[in-house]
């Protein structure tokens, strides 16, 4: 993919370039791929439903970032877009050019109507953070202990 695969896409702000959930989800469909940075019990219970995304929590990020691809472009997402414009930096400085923030993260993304895919066993449910499981814990589909 060449260097104008972003042009006409979005908006650039201190040398970073921030896309819509839409446009995100529309270059996705011409070739790039989406990074999703969040949680991954985050991500297990609900991801962004495009052709090709790979996952690395943003913790991870300088020990994986040489597994993305140099000449293909990547678009960083997180749940609303705050670590995501870190990530892009980070990338940049490592050298990367093919590299775009998606603003609002999977908040706008959802909240756009964009198709996401959900794992309902995966999903958190409780009254508080003191309770929060998974959906199938919470039905009690707990694995049984010898």
């Amino acid at each position: 993919m060449n260097a104008d695969f972003f042009k006409n896409y979005g908006f650039t702000l201190n040398n970073i370039l921030h896309i819509s959930p839409r446009e995100a989800y529309e270059l996705c469909q011409k070739g790039a791929i989406l990074l999703d940075l969040r949680l991954e019990l985050l991500f297990n219970s609900k991801r962004f439903d495009v052709p090709e995304m790979l996952y690395c929590h943003n913790d991870e990020i300088e020990n994986y970032f040489h597994h993305l691809p140099t000449n293909r472009p990547v678009i960083i997402a997180d749940a609303v877009g705050i670590h995501s414009k870190e990530v892009v930096e980070f990338l940049m400085n490592k050298g990367y050019t093919l590299v775009a923030n998606l603003v609002g993260g999977i908040h706008d993304w959802e909240r756009d109507g964009l198709p996401i895919i959900v794992d309902k066993d995966e999903t958190m449910t409780g009254g508080c953070m003191c309770q929060l499981r998974t959906w199938s814990k919470a039905k009690g589909n707990k694995s049984k202990k010898s």
